[in-house]
């Protein structure tokens, strides 16, 4: 079965937000960088995806220089990266023709955040007809305020509030919603033998 590894959103922009103090998985680069290693020994197509919203200013405005793999994450010659506007990497891009032109049937999720763009890209992926394996600890996500939280409030004062869904309960949820429906929950260490 033809594999492909699909990076999406390892990038500098979410390390400029004021939560990555709270990021759940602070070693994410040397988790996704052997994942890598392993998709280009075993002769796997390897996809960067990167998320971007152009001309907001913010983080995600590539105007600005973000939109950029993490440091030491690099893409190689000949693989694809790609820009994506939606929280899944298939909506807004050619993402599916790439893996049909290189035979794809399987896809293996990595990136930031876990629940929304990784998640939803699995997904999507499942409904499209992939094989599709989920790698969580090659994930990372940040807490999650509460819907009717005020806005505004400190990393700090989300952090204290017991309404904040933390990241261990959006990690489980995210498992338990995909296994046996939408993936297969694998680790960076079944899927790379280290």
């Amino acid at each position: 079965m033809n594999s492909a590894l699909v990076v999406i959103d390892v990038q500098e922009s979410f390390r400029r937000r004021p939560n990555w103090a709270a990021v759940s998985n602070p070693g994410i680069v040397g988790k996704v960088s052997r994942l890598v290693d392993a998709a280009r020994t075993r002769g796997d197509l390897v996809v960067w995806v990167l998320h971007t919203e152009p001309g907001t200013g913010d983080v995600f405005d590539p105007a600005l220089g973000h939109v950029r793999p993490i440091d030491g994450l690099s893409p190689a010659d000949g693989e694809p990266v790609v820009l994506k506007t939606s929280h899944n990497a298939f909506t807004t891009t050619n993402l599916q023709q790439l893996l049909t032109r290189h035979g794809v049937r399987e896809v293996v999720i990595s990136g930031i955040r876990t629940e929304q763009c990784c998640e939803t890209t699995a997904r999507v992926a499942s409904d499209l007809g992939y094989d599709v394996v989920f790698v969580t600890d090659a994930t990372a996500t940040h807490p999650i305020e509460h819907r009717n939280a005020p806005s505004g409030r400190s990393l700090e004062e989300v952090l204290a509030d017991p309404l904040t869904l933390g990241t261990a309960e959006i990690t489980a949820r995210t498992e338990y919603a995909l296994a046996g429906r939408f993936a297969r929950i694998a680790t960076v260490e079944e899927l790379t033998g280290s």
